[in-house]
């Protein structure tokens, strides 16, 4: 058998200079490996944004873990400073109860209002006044009006509260009807109904006010008789032209309507009254008769004169000086009805009465005083008085 002849041609490189002896990661190119690495390593890098997040669930974490070992370290505001303010704003919303809210917006509806409550409550616009409006505005609610409201239901599909300006004004107003009744104040109304009455004005007494059932009675005639019981003879009123005729004008003085007839305007002779009255004037006048079954009221500016003719040249000076010259025309009423008494007292000596020895008759009726009048010195009667009653 032959001899196998070893293999001299064959060469192996040595085993630590293989390519397979090293990964590529070891390769002859070592910078190229370690900027790789680097990138890599960037990639996983936490971002300022993850910094924060970070953060924050800490301080949630920690918060949480104070709430639940601690819950009220560090807290000013206690339970007891809860409720105390729950008890403060905290309001009665039952129906009728009053509250007080301001105003910050309105609509063509109504207005809603702030009332410190967990939602805004609305005022609308027929609740709004105790007159009928279009809108609130002309009732004067604007924004920023503060005023107090009462509560007259609730709206149940958000909850919220409905208000009212009206219910407050009706309370209000009858009210005022129980005092003017108690004070039996004469008021003016116009009549709705009498066509010959619609929109004048009438002089009302309350006879009835009744809240409980919507019930209030006033007399045209009530207040008509009580205005003319306060009619004396030789008393001053303030009147109003309400028409002009050619044998006088016509006075409104408190509902009742006088004649001031052409002869008792002036002394002087006036010939066209529209020169000296026009219908809407004020002036003062004198009563000089009132016929209470016949409804009729004698006037007079003539005897509230100065001097002859002011009424004419300078009706303002009479007006000033009415209540004075009425005076003195009701002390000559008075002489005059002591001197007819006196003389009367001659013929009837039964009657009681008597005059001491200086003429002095005691007091008769209500206009003379109480320590009677000296008839020893009796003033003339006016020179105008034959003249006034013929022109009566």
């Amino acid at each position: 058998m032959a001899a196998v002849a070893p293999f001299s041609g064959l060469r192996c490189p040595p085993l630590s200079s293989s390519p397979l002896s090293k990964p590529a990661f070891f390769s002859s190119t070592p910078s190229t490996a370690r900027t790789a690495f680097s990138v890599t390593a960037a990639a996983y890098a936490i971002t300022p944004t993850q910094k924060e997040r970070q953060k924050l669930k800490e301080l949630f974490e920690e918060a949480a873990e104070r709430c639940r070992t601690a819950p009220m370290e560090g807290v000013s505001f206690t339970v007891e400073d809860f409720h105390a303010a729950l008890d403060k704003y905290d309001f009665d919303s039952e129906i009728g109860t009053k509250v007080k809210g301001t105003v910050f917006m309105t609509d063509v509806n109504g207005a809603l209002v702030d009332i410190t409550a967990k939602s805004s409550a609305y005022l609308p616009v027929q609740e709004a006044c105790i007159h009928r409006i279009k809108h609130v505005a002309e009732a004067g609610i604007y924004p920023g009006l503060v005023e107090e409201f009462v509560i007259v239901g609730e709206n149940m599909a958000d909850d919220s509260l409905i208000l009212s300006l009206r219910s407050i004004q009706y309370d209000l107003a009858w009210e005022r009807c129980r005092q003017l009744q108690a004070e039996d104040v004469i008021v003016k109304g116009k009549k709705s109904t009498a066509e010959e009455l619609i929109d004048k004005e009438l002089p009302l007494k309350f006879v009835e006010v009744d809240e409980d059932q919507s019930r209030l009675v006033l007399s045209n005639r009530k207040a008509m008789a009580d205005s003319q019981a306060q009619l004396g003879i030789g008393s001053v009123v303030l009147g109003t032209v309400q028409s002009l005729k050619p044998y006088g004008a016509f006075i409104d003085i408190g509902g009742i309507n006088g004649l001031l007839h052409v002869s008792q305007i002036s002394h002087d002779r006036v010939s066209d009254i529209s020169t000296v009255l026009q219908p809407g004037d004020t002036l003062k006048v004198m009563i000089l008769s009132h016929d209470r079954e016949r409804g009729r009221v004698s006037l007079s500016t003539k005897k509230l004169e100065p001097t002859p003719g002011d009424m004419i040249r300078n009706p303002k000076l009479v007006f000033e000086k009415a209540d004075d010259m009425a005076q003195m025309f009701r002390q000559r009423i008075a002489q005059a009805e002591a001197m007819a008494r006196a003389d009367m007292l001659r013929f009837q000596p039964e009657s009681g009465l008597t005059l001491n020895s200086e003429g002095v008759l005691g007091p008769l009726t209500s206009d003379l005083p109480a320590e009677g009048l000296d008839l020893s010195d009796v003033p003339p009667a006016d020179d105008d008085t034959p003249q006034a009653a013929e022109d009566e």
